[in-house]
Formats: C-alpha cells, structure tokens, sequence
C-alpha cells in the first residue's frame, strides 16, 4: 500500500463496487475460524447483488469471483488484525490485510469502503531505509516495528558484472580510478530507483552505509534527496530485525525534530489567523475543504454523533455507539477530509498537543 494506490482506491467506481471488511485473529494456527467467516461473508454478498434490481446476474457473479480471486491473493501465513477485499464490475479486485481492528460488515456502492485503510495508512509510522553495500544496495520498507525487503522499482541493485575476457582490461582501469567511477555508476543506478520508488510514495529516508558508500551516495544524489537520518556500519546480510533496532535511534532524532518543526508552524498559523485547534473547529473548517495541514496525536481517537449537521464527540472508544448519526471515529473523518481536499495529515506524539486540544489546524486561509 502506497499514497498513490490509496488515492486510486477512493474515486468513484461503476456500481456495485463491494467492500468486505473482516476482523481477523492473529492467534489462530490454521485459519479455520477465518475462512469460515469470509465464506458466510461471500454469500452475504452473493445474496446481495443478486436482489439487487440494479445489477445484471452476470455481472454479479463476476464481482463475487473477483472477491474470492482476491481472498486467494492474501498470504494466510501474514499475521494481521483485519483483511480488506474490494471488487467491481469489469475485473477490479483488490486484497488487503491491516493491523488493526475493524468493524465486520459488506458495503455495496460506487466506491470502495476506504476508510479503515486510511486511518491504518496515515496512523503507522511509515520510512524507507536504504542499505548501501559494494555487492547488493537493498531498499527496506518500514511500517511500524515491521521492516520488509522493497524488491521492485530497480531494487535490489548490483553491480554490473565483469566478464573473465575483459578482466585484464578491468584490472588496468581500476588501477586508473575505473574502479571508482565503476562504483559511482552502480550509485548513479540506486538514485535512479529510489527516485522512481520516492515520487510515488514519500517518506522518511534512513541510509545505512559504511562511510565511504555513503560519500558516493551524497556526490550522485544531490540536493533533490532528503535523508532524514543515517546508520553507519556494515549491514550486508542483516537481518530486518538487526536493521529495524539499527535505524530506531535516527528515526527517534528525526520525529524529535519534526515534532519541534510541526509546533513551530503551528505558532506562525496562529499569528496570521490560520489556525484551528480542537475538534469541533476544525472538523468544521476541514469540511468546508480550508484543511492545508492537519496535525494530530497518534492515539486520539474520538467517536461523534452528527446532530444538525454538527459533529458532537461523545466519551468512549470507537466501535461502541451504533446508530444512523453516529459517526465511529471523528478524528478518522477529519483524516480523510483533509486528503479528499488534497492536505497534508502529520502525526505527532500522544500529550505533545496538550495546548491545541490533541489535533490542531493550519488553514488555507
């Protein structure tokens, strides 16, 4: 899941485009209470489209197929807290697994039920770390506490191999620095792909090198890369959890001075009347399209009832209050508000806007 492909998901579809949210256990060994689960949820679905006046049997056969077509594609073996299948007409089908809990329900509409994709997207820690070496520079995805390998978009990136019969040739031109712009090439290589890999889905970038790869690296990537921290050392054949622990303490520097950054621009907002701060302000004025750049705390939830157009919150945790004016999670609303309209959503630590009522505004005007 990247920015691009979440921006993707939340346009509008040909109806019936079908969601099918599932709680799912982490603990179970075989699935089995799962899979028993998804195939009554299926056959909700499938009773469904077929009542439905406005869909063609045809066509509600081909959405069921897509949603079982992307059922197949998850990993059982991935632990997580929710699977997401989205389907509609003309083959479009989409897996996703979250880790964290959702409400179990179908939703048949012009669009997909994006929005505990979204809460789950901007709420988890999100950077990229980049692990510099002679023999294979790897891009890592971190999410989380969770580091995976990035193997697409160019990565992993090797060296171009020497053939035995020019390997005389080769011997002179390293003695002549050959060598050297042998190795500026292969970085040349990595800034490539990781540009590719940043215009689509931006985030914190930690590069970990020994310090003369890391040299190569600043001379070829310029000033268009922005490293948010480094690790330095040797990192061929680490493991994803001996990176992760490796780069925690540069992420921790960096989110220090991010949150400084972020109150910063708060202050300046506030002196030139652009500022919000509380929920039931800015819900307003985010909904009026104004939200230029939302911050809030990472924990903070907050369920609402809708009472004359106004969101009201309510005390308790999300999920509890049921009803047709209840909104489970406002904060979670204001969130993707804001990214309907094309703002920006920074997350900083829970108690650090204890002075803007836990979520804070910067208008467009």
């Amino acid at each position: 899941m990247d920015a691009v492909t979440l921006s993707a998901l939340r346009k509008p579809r040909p109806y019936p485009a079908v969601s099918v949210l599932m709680p799912t256990h982490r603990s179970a060994r075989d699935g089995r209470q799962d899979r028993i689960r998804l195939r009554n949820l299926l056959g909700e679905v499938r009773r469904r489209l077929h009542d439905d006046p406005r869909v063609e049997p045809d066509a509600a056969d081909h959405v069921v197929r897509g949603l079982e077509r992307a059922a197949g594609e998850v990993d059982p073996r991935h632990a997580s807290d929710a699977l997401v299948l989205f389907a509609a007409p003309h083959g479009e089908h989409h897996a996703f697994t979250i880790g964290q809990p959702v409400d179990e329900r179908v939703v048949v509409d012009t669009g997909f039920a994006t929005r505990d994709l979204v809460a789950a997207f901007t709420r988890t820690p999100r950077y990229w770390l980049l692990s510099l070496s002679d023999h294979r520079t790897r891009l890592w995805s971190g999410l989380g506490a969770e580091l995976t390998e990035y193997a697409r978009g160019g990565f992993p990136v090797e060296p171009e191999p020497i053939d035995e019969a020019s390997a005389g040739r080769q011997a002179r031109r390293a003695a002549q620095g050959g060598e050297g712009e042998r190795r500026r090439q292969t970085m040349r290589d990595v800034v490539a792909a990781l540009e590719r890999v940043l215009a689509r889905d931006r985030r914190p970038l930690v590069v970990a090198g020994v310090t003369r790869h890391q040299a190569v690296f600043d001379e070829v990537a310029g000033p268009h890369v922005t490293v948010a921290g480094r690790v330095d050392g040797s990192f061929d054949g680490a493991s994803p959890s001996a990176l992760a622990e490796a780069a925690r303490p540069a992420l921790a520097a960096y989110e220090d001075l991010r949150e400084v950054g972020v109150l910063s621009e708060l202050e300046a907002a506030r002196s030139i009347q652009r500022y919000a701060g509380g929920l039931c302000e800015v819900t307003e004025l985010v909904e009026e399209g104004r939200g230029e750049h939302l911050v809030v705390e990472r924990g903070y939830y907050a369920p609402a009832v809708r009472t004359k157009g106004e969101l009201i919150p309510v005390e308790g945790m999300p999920g509890v209050l049921k009803g047709a004016d209840v909104v489970d999670d406002a904060v979670d609303h204001v969130i993707e508000t804001v990214l309907e309209y094309g703002g920006e959503v920074t997350f900083v630590s829970d108690g650090f806007l204890i002075d803007h009522d836990r979520i804070a505004l910067v208008t467009r005007y």
